[in-house]
C-alpha cells in the first residue's frame, strides 16, 4: 500500500469512528437503554453485551468499585469500556488525571472522586456530541474537578509534563497510530507518570478481512493490535516496567459483537481463531 492509500484509509477509518461514536451519542436516551460500541445504542447494550437488561449490570461488574453504583444512567448508559482503568491506576487524592477518549465521562467522574478535591481530571474526546453529553453529565454531577477537552488521543490539547497518571478505557485500539497515541501519553506525564490502561488485543492476528472492515474499527475486536506489537509500542514510547494481564472475553460477547458488526460471513462459521485470541488487557507502565 502506497502512503498516499495508506493515510486516505486512515482518514477513512477516523471518520468512521467519529461518525459512529457521534450517532452513539446523539442517540442515546436513559429510557432506551445504555449504548455500546458494537452497534446502534437502540439495539445494543454495554460494550460488547449481549441483552439491554443486564447491561447495567455488566458495566457494574466491569469495576471493583461501589462508586460506580451512585453514577446516573446518563452516565453508566454510555460506558463503552472494557475494563476498570481507574482502579488498575491506584490513584492518589491530589493527583492530575487525563483519559484518553473519555466519552460520556464515567472514567473521570470514577477518578475524580479517588483524586478528590485536590486533584483534577482531564478527558479528551474527539466526538463532539460525547463531550455535550460529558459536560452536561459534569453538571449533574457537580463535579468541579473535572474537564473535558475536544482533541485526538494521537494529538493532545495538554501541556507537556501535565498529567500523573494517564488512563484509557477500550479506546486506543480505535487508533489507526496506536504509537503516536503512546508518544503523547509519554510526552504529558510527568516523570515518574503512569499509564493503566484497559484495552482489547490479541494474541496472534486476526483474519485481515476483519481488519479491513471499517465497521468493525468502531466495534470492539478489529482494531486491536497483537499484545507484543501494543507492547513494544509502549516500549518504544519511552515506558519501561510493562505489565499485561489478560482478561478473556466470553464467547458469547464476541459472537454479539460479529453479529452486530456484520463479520460472520468474513470470519467464517468454523473459525476459532478469533476466540481464541481477543481479549480485554489491563496495561500498566511508568515514565521515569
Amino acid at each position: 500500500m502506497s502512503t498516499v492509500e495508506k493515510v486516505s484509509q486512515d482518514t477513512d477509518i477516523r471518520q468512521h469512528v467519529l461518525e459512529r461514536y457521534g450517532k452513539i451519542a446523539t442517540d442515546f436516551k436513559v429510557e432506551s437503554g445504555p449504548a455500546s460500541c458494537c452497534g446502534p445504542a437502540e439495539s445494543s447494550s454495554a460494550c460488547c453485551g449481549t441483552d439491554d437488561s443486564v447491561a447495567l449490570d455488566q458495566v457494574a461488574m466491569l469495576y471493583d468499585t461501589p462508586d460506580v453504583a451512585q453514577l446516573p444512567e446518563e452516565v453508566t448508559g454510555l460506558s463503552l469500556g472494557c475494563g476498570d482503568p481507574v482502579t488498575l491506576a491506584s490513584l492518589k487524592t491530589g493527583q492530575t488525571v487525563l483519559d484518553l477518549g473519555s466519552g460520556g465521562g464515567i472514567d473521570c467522574f470514577l477518578a475524580a472522586k479517588q483524586v478528590g478535591e485536590s486533584g483534577r481530571v482531564i478527558g479528551v474526546d474527539m466526538t463532539a456530541a460525547m463531550l455535550q453529553k460529558a459536560r452536561a453529565n459534569k453538571a449533574k454531577l457537580g463535579a468541579e474537578n473535572v474537564e473535558f477537552r475536544l482533541g485526538e488521543i494521537e494529538h493532545l490539547p495538554v501541556s507537556d509534563a501535565t498529567a500523573d497518571v494517564i488512563i484509557s478505557n477500550c479506546v486506543i485500539n480505535l487508533s489507526v497510530d496506536k504509537p503516536q497515541v503512546f508518544r503523547e501519553a509519554y510526552r504529558v506525564l510527568r516523570p515518574g507518570g503512569r499509564l493503566a490502561v484497559s484495552d482489547i488485543v490479541t494474541d496472534g492476528p486476526l483474519p485481515d478481512q476483519v481488519k479491513e472492515s471499517l465497521s468493525a474499527w468502531a466495534g470492539c475486536i478489529a482494531g486491536a493490535w497483537d499484545v507484543a506489537d501494543y507492547v513494544a509500542a509502549i516500549e518504544e514510547a519511552g515506558f519501561v516496567d510493562v505489565e499485561v494481564s489478560p482478561t478473556y472475553l466470553d464467547k458469547a460477547l464476541v459472537d454479539d459483537a460479529i453479529e452486530q458488526l456484520e463479520l460472520g460471513d468474513k470470519i467464517g462459521k468454523d473459525d476459532e481463531t478469533i476466540y481464541q485470541s481477543c481479549y480485554s488487557a489491563k496495561v500498566t507502565a511508568n515514565k521515569r
